[in-house]
Order: structure tokens, then sequence, then C-alpha cells
């Protein structure tokens, strides 16, 4: 999980603090100094580090906070303002061109995942009612178009290429194209290196020239700290980038490049790749980003992430099932691949306050998965009625997903506990009732739950 071990650290740090009835300018300085460490070695610009403590510290040791009833409390509401401004204070979304087509220019290192993330870009696009086209301008690795053509597929989103054409022209023949056939959008995947180069900057600095993008978009990798911060500055010196997406954030990041890039380009970071598939990608929030990192969870995103996969119509028939006692294995089968689109459990739990400092617990994803299977290998007719599962049935579904008679036994067991407890929220004032278990009904007393 990304900002694991700096959360760690930093909450530490705070748990002193708060450990303290009054404190004093030393006790102030001394949770500096460990979180000033925290962010060194998660590969935080040391130059960003020594302002970000410096300007933290000017605020903590005045009277108004040493003298305040809770001056702990007042300490982390400030680090979280100034890592909050460290990441630039408010979300920031794509300069859109009233005449379109709008124009993004990704560029990166080879390796930082631009071609991937362009295209959960396009994607992200494409689900707010834009009409993107890809643009293949990385004639020079192996297999690029290859793969560019594959997301633009899985995506829905035409792929305009030329082959090994130049780039530049390939890029001004794709905007004419997208003009001339309703394209809103245009994102251009352009070539990268392993490090920065001469050749490599005079061909983006051609295409930014001919076609004049209303956004360079940056691509870095978040795992990669330093490394990452160093390509920034050097791809905005040369092309005065626009702003930053950082990929493999959901991976173990330490933190640096995401803490770092904007204090030292200047320039912000807009959206954050946070998955494998095509559809894991977020705008980054600033404000979202420091309650994470101190340990304070992230409930506005898990909320979003709750209301894509909410199905208001299928809600609304839940809600009638549970009223009237009729809630069947498959209704429950339906609630759980809702929840599981919302990601695994252990991400959902470190979303939530407090969350981060749960890492130890151990939430069963094995027996979520055996609970999917013994499901699955039912009938249509046992899911709608578990009553008519006798032993042979049960030994038929056991033998269907791999399991024990013993592991069916268990789960219908449950599901019974559970239907005697629903029972108890129909009747009167059941509506109230059932709202505040739609969504995530029954799911407790499951194996895995």
């Amino acid at each position: 999980m990304a900002f694991e071990g700096l959360t760690e650290k930093i909450s530490a740090a705070f748990k002193k603090l708060r450990g303290k009835g009054r404190l004093k300018e030393a006790d102030v300085k001394e949770a500096m100094r460990e979180i000033r460490m925290a962010l060194l070695e998660a590969d935080v610009s040391y130059k960003v580090v020594k302002d970000f403590t410096k300007s933290v510290t000017e605020r903590c040791v005045g009277t108004d906070v040493l003298e305040s009833l809770s001056p702990a409390q007042m300490i982390v509401k400030i680090v979280n303002e100034e890592l909050t401004a460290l990441m630039g204070s408010d979300t920031k979304h794509i300069t859109i061109n009233p005449n379109g087509p709008t124009v993004v220019m990704l560029v990166g290192l080879q390796g930082a995942g631009k071609t991937t993330n362009g295209s959960k870009l396009a994607g992200l696009m494409k689900r707010q009612g834009k009409n993107p086209l890809l643009v293949a301008c990385d004639i020079y690795r192996p297999a690029a178009i290859t793969q560019l053509k594959v997301c633009g597929e899985k995506l829905g989103i035409p792929v305009f290429e030329k082959g090994t054409q130049s780039p530049v022209q390939t890029a001004k023949e794709a905007v004419l194209y997208a003009r001339q056939h309703g394209h809103d959008m245009v994102f251009l995947d352009t070539a990268g290196r392993l490090h920065v180069d001469e050749a490599l900057m005079q061909e983006l600095k051609d295409i930014k020239s001919t076609v004049q993008p209303d956004e360079i978009l940056l691509v870095v990798d978040a795992m990669t700290g330093q490394d990452a911060v160093n390509a920034a500055q050097s791809f905005n010196e040369w092309l005065d980038i626009d702003a930053v997406m950082l990929s493999k954030l959901d991976g173990d990041a330490r933190g640096g490049a995401a803490l770092s890039v904007r204090a030292v380009t200047g320039k912000p970071i807009k959206f954050a790749g946070i998955g494998e598939k095509l559809e894991d990608i977020e705008p980054f929030h600033p404000d979202r980003m420091a309650s994470r990192i101190l340990g304070m969870g992230d409930v506005l995103t898990l909320i979003e992430k709750a209301e894509k996969a909410y199905d208001e119509k299928k809600a609304a028939e839940m809600e009638e099932k549970l009223k009237s006692n009729k809630f069947t294995l498959q209704d429950f089968y339906d609630q759980m691949v809702q929840m599981k689109s919302m990601g695994s459990m252990q991400d959902i739990l470190a979303q939530l306050p407090g969350g981060a400092g749960l890492k130890n617990v151990q939430l069963d994803e094995k027996a979520m998965a055996h609970t999917e299977a013994i499901i699955l290998s039912m009938t249509p007719k046992e899911r709608e009625n578990p009553g008519i599962i006798g032993a042979s049935r049960k030994k038929r579904i056991a033998n269907g997903c791999g399991l024990k008679v013993e592991d069916v036994n268990r789960l219908l067991k449950s599901f019974e506990q559970m239907r005697a407890m629903i029972k108890q929220f129909s009747g009167p004032g059941a509506g109230k009732k059932m709202k505040r278990m739609r969504g995530f009904g029954g799911l407790g007393g499951f194996p895995g739950f």
C-alpha cells in the first residue's frame, strides 16, 4: 500500500505528542525531527523536507498552539494543512479547449506507464461523456503501437496510427482527423527513453510546436521516488509541462514523488493510476492524500467508489426483498459482487479513519472467494430456495466448487442466521432500518466478512 511506511512513522511521532498533557517547544522539535527523518526515508527531496519542516515548526511553536487545550490535535491539523499545500492544495482538472478538440500530449520516461495510463485517462474522459481519440506517436519501442491498440479496443476508443511515419506528422494528421470526425479530445502517446536525451526532447518540442497541445501531461512512476522528481524537472525545463500524472500509486510507493514533484516543478498533480485495470485511475486530491498519509483515512474517495458500484434500481428491489424477507443467496451474491467492485477489503479498510493502523488485521479474502464459489456451484433454483438443498445436493455443490460439505453447511447456516436477523427488521419502520443496511445487507456473519 502506498505511503504505508511514511504513515506508520508519522503516526508514531503524533502518538508521542498525544501522550503529553502540555507541550513544550522541545517536544514539537523532537516530533518534527522524527517527521523529517520519515520524509527523507520516503525519498522526498531534501530541500522540500527542509522547507516543509521549517514551515510546520514555525506554526507549531506559537503560543496559540502550545497553550491550547489540545496542542497535539492542533499540530496534526497544521501538518495536514501543510502536506495538502505541498501537494497542491486543491484538485486540478484537464484544461478543456472550448473550440475543440482538446489535445493532451502524454510524455515521460520509458517504463513509467505512459501508454497504459494515457489510455486510462482517455477511458475516464469517455465515461464523462467525451469522444476521445488515442494517437500512436511512439514508433521506437517494440509493440508500443500494438499495446495502444489493445488498450483502445478494450476501452472502445479508436486509435490513430501511421506506422513508422514521423511522429510529428502523425500528430498533425491526427488532430485534423479528430476535428473532421467529431473527436473532442486527442491523446498523443509519445515516445519515451530510459533517460532524458536531446534527441527525444527535440522530437517532443517539434510535436509541441506543430500541434500546440492544450495540456502537456507528464507521467511519472510513483515508485521511483527522486528519480521521478529529477525526470519531472528535466521534462519541465525542456517542454514547460502543464501537469503530472502519478502511475503505480497502488504499489509500494514510498511517497517521495507525490510529495516532491509539485514543489520542485511548480506544476500540479492532476491524476493518479491506482491499479492494473484500465478503470483504475482517479483525480488526484491533495487534501485526501494528506489525510491518508496521516492515517486519517479517505472517506470521500470510498464514498465515490460506493456510488459508482451502487445500482439504484437494484437497491430499490433489494429493499423490497428485505422488507418482505425474500432475501436469497442470489441476492447475497449480487451484493458481494457489487462490493468487490469497490476494491479489496484491505483497500477499503485503509480508507477508513484509523484503518492504516489496522494493517495487521487479517481479512480472509480466500474465505470470500470460497463463499462465491459455493453459491456459483448451486443451480438458480437452489440459490432462490436453499431449503431444497439436501445431503445429495450438498455433496454435488461441494464437488462442483472443490470444497467440503462442511463448508457448504457453514454457508447455509450463516445464511439462515442472516435471514432470521433480517426478519427482525421487517414490519413497521422497516424502510428506515433497511436504508441503513442497503448496499451491505447481511454481509456480517458470512465467511470472510
